[in-house]
């Protein structure tokens, strides 16, 4: 697509959802009109996209700086989940969450929405992350048609890769060192001792990487367990916010509709 195409694109994606269909049938009807029946075709086929994909697309379109921040986080935090390094993925994590929640607001500010419900929130949040996680998401910023969902766990945590060193065989591989023939019955007794010495030892020297490899395992899965506990509690409490949120709407609508029903008696009796 050209980048006349493109800012056709641009302009469509970054007007109001209301002007959307009627702006699409102009630009397609226009490129039609100056010979270009494939960027006609592209526009016609282009999809509406949900609340929460406008407010991302808008963001994006009104500053093209989001989406290199984004995707140069991501990068950062899938250097760090590769180096198994705690406080390095704890660090960027915070900063992801902090520079989300900066670019919600924004986005909300600059797509007028004053007062956006729960869902809404959590399907932009969830888009933004999405977009951390993933470079096709990013890639796709300003041209969303509908909310993303990052398919891994939390904050890479399902993406993070946990590494199982090869097991060391260093120990195992060293040869024991041939042994002379005994001269007498004593000398044969002091270097089977001797023998027996060296094969414990090389025993011990195997277990104790046995037990070294296992202890990064764990450390990684650890690491991995954290992060996953600290997204669950973040969720939770993000999912029992909206929860109260929904309630104290669907009280409001009840009261509403007895408020309304007692209106509408209150006319029937006047007539």
């Amino acid at each position: 697509m050209a980048d006349g195409d493109l800012a056709d694109l641009d302009v469509l994606y970054a007007a109001k959802l209301a002007d959307f269909t009627p702006l699409r049938a102009q630009l397609a009807a226009e490129a039609k009109k100056r010979g270009d029946a494939e960027t006609a075709k592209q526009i016609t086929a282009a999809r509406k996209p949900t609340t929460a994909a406008h407010v991302v697309n808008l963001l994006v379109l009104n500053d093209p700086a989001v989406r290199r921040r984004l995707t140069e986080l991501g990068e950062r935090l899938r250097a760090a989940h590769a180096d198994m390094d705690g406080s390095q993925i704890r660090e960027l994590t915070a900063q992801q969450r902090r520079l989300i929640d900066d670019l919600a607001r924004i986005a909300f500010e600059e797509a007028e929405l004053t007062e956006p419900t729960a869902a809404l929130r959590d399907d932009v949040t969830a888009t933004l992350g999405a977009a951390v996680a993933d470079p096709e998401v990013a890639a796709r910023l300003g041209r969303l048609t509908k909310a993303e969902q990052w398919s891994g766990f939390g904050e890479f945590g399902d993406t993070a890769i946990v590494f199982k060193p090869a097991r060391s065989r260093k120990a195992e591989a060293e040869p024991v060192p041939p042994v002379d023939e005994p001269r007498d019955d004593r000398g044969a007794e002091q270097r089977r001792r001797h023998q027996q010495a060296r094969a414990a030892v090389a025993a011990a020297e195997r277990a104790k990487a046995d037990a070294d490899d296992a202890l990064k395992e764990l450390q990684s899965d650890l690491a991995t367990a954290r992060l996953r506990r600290d997204d669950a509690r973040r969720r939770l409490k993000d999912a029992e916010s909206a929860l109260v949120a929904a309630e104290e709407a669907y009280e409001q609508a009840k009261q509403a509709s007895r408020d309304a029903a007692a209106v509408v008696k209150e006319a029937k009796a006047h007539l």
